[in-house]
């Protein structure tokens, strides 16, 4: 069975590994400090939420929001920066149970919505299709990157 809870400072031990697996998966340098200094300072100051799952009482995923706002619709709304399983527990359920918890924040904060951005090749697609996440077709997007210069 899969548990799904939000995690707290006390959680850091948990994620820490999960959060620098995800980082590699994305080509970055395995670094469990730096992971570690990012996601204490992101729940000290109360600037993400991040949701855990567990399977057998191990740590197996989590996803990371963010908040953010639409001045359009005049309402907030969460960014799903960060989704990860750990690849032995893979297409058991566990990113469903965690983008639900996501939905059920979001639903619960009275938020616009969630979005997300992803890799084009990137299978977790079928996924947020099939819990009816809209892909966006109407807007591009860009970004500008200060390492550039």
């Amino acid at each position: 069975m899969i548990k799904v809870y939000k995690a707290s400072i006390e959680s850091i031990d948990k994620i820490v590994p999960l959060f620098d697996a995800y980082r590699v998966f994305y080509e970055q340098d395995s670094n469990l400090e730096s992971c570690r200094n990012f996601i204490t300072n992101r729940l000290r100051q109360n600037e993400s939420v991040i949701f855990l799952a567990e399977i057998n009482k191990e740590v197996v995923g989590f996803c990371q929001l963010y908040t953010t706002f639409s001045s359009v619709s005049l309402e907030p709304f969460y960014i799903l920066n960060d989704l990860y399983v750990a690849k032995a527990h893979r297409n058991k359920g566990v990113a469903h149970s965690l983008l639900q918890a996501a939905k059920e924040l979001c639903i619960a904060k009275n938020y616009k919505g969630l979005a997300l951005e992803t890799a084009l090749n990137n299978p977790a697609q079928k996924l947020y299709e099939k819990l009816e996440w809209k892909k966006d077709l109407e807007y591009l997007h860009y970004f500008w990157s200060n390492s550039d210069n």
